[in-house]
């Protein structure tokens, strides 16, 4: 084996960074004298490098598909947990609501009580928001000749819109509940306290005027009461959020961000009447009096 005495050793070390940079140099002058040349040499080099690229990024494309696998199966593992607490849960709430159906029917049966009428209402879809005399507001388009007047409530698919305020030959106004006009009359409906919900042109109502020692609890759901006999009541309103100030708040149940379509009831004095019964009085006293 040959050896190198230690002043050639290091005169060799001394002298590698100054003929790597030569080295250097010299690639950059022979690429800008001979483009031609130097375009050969990096496909020559790309030519044997890319079947070793190749076969490494197979392996490292099998390591990282391993690894997501694993990771959507630890997901898919906990979400099937989650998923397995949730059934069990609705199973037992649907186990409670046959009970409590069943017991409904049966107190029906022993009170005979009088079934009320089904609702009627018609549909229409949104097509603007705001404008008018109100902030919180959205137009519905309607037809020449229909049965909609003021007055009407107004839900979505989920619960409590708000209530017409305006009626066109082809358009209503919808006043939204979250409105700082809008004063609806509401009941928590775990511990049947009365209160009023009032509008703040924010997403959420206020509760306000609920009885002394009885504070909407966290989660509480909210109906209407029907007092007034403005709106009936049991019409699903939203949950109670305490705002970090300390103020009782209502989370809509319906969707005033993306409102599609809307159902609108007739409401007579006693409740939810047939169109024909509200829009002709007359002739409903009319054939009373004939009978």
């Amino acid at each position: 084996m040959l050896r190198l005495s230690i002043p050639l050793r290091q005169a060799l070390a001394r002298l590698s960074l100054p003929v790597l940079v030569a080295m250097a140099f010299g690639t950059m002058l022979l690429g800008k004298a001979d483009t031609l040349l130097a375009e050969r040499a990096r496909v020559a080099l790309a030519d044997v490098l890319a079947p070793l690229w190749a076969a490494l990024a197979e392996p490292l494309r099998a390591a990282r598909n391993a690894v997501e696998e694993a990771r959507a199966l630890l997901a898919l593992r906990e979400e099937n947990a989650r998923l397995r607490e949730e059934n069990e849960r609705l199973r037992r709430w649907h186990a409670a609501a046959l009970a409590l159906e069943a017991e409904n029917a049966l107190l029906r049966r022993q009170l005979d009580v009088i079934p009320e009428p089904a609702p009627r209402f018609v549909t229409a879809r949104a097509v603007a928001d705001g404008g008018g005399v109100y902030a919180r507001a959205v137009l519905v388009a309607t037809r020449p000749g229909h049965a909609i007047r003021k007055g009407q409530v107004a839900l979505d698919d989920r619960g409590l819109v708000g209530r017409v305020t305006e009626v066109g030959a082809r358009s209503a106004r919808v006043l939204l509940v979250t409105d700082i006009n809008s004063r609806i009359p509401v009941a928590l409906e775990g511990s049947r306290a009365r209160a009023l919900m009032i509008g703040t042109n924010g997403p959420r109502p206020r509760l306000a005027y609920w009885p002394q020692g009885t504070p909407p609890a966290e989660g509480e759901r909210v109906v209407t009461n029907g007092e007034g006999n403005l709106f009936p009541g049991g019409l699903p309103v939203g949950v109670v959020r305490w705002s970090g100030a300390g103020v009782p708040e209502v989370e809509l149940f319906a969707r005033l961000d993306r409102l599609d379509f809307v159902r609108l009831f007739d409401l007579g004095p006693e409740g939810i009447l047939p169109p024909e019964a509200v829009a002709r009085p007359g002739a409903v006293r009319l054939g009373a009096a004939r009978r």
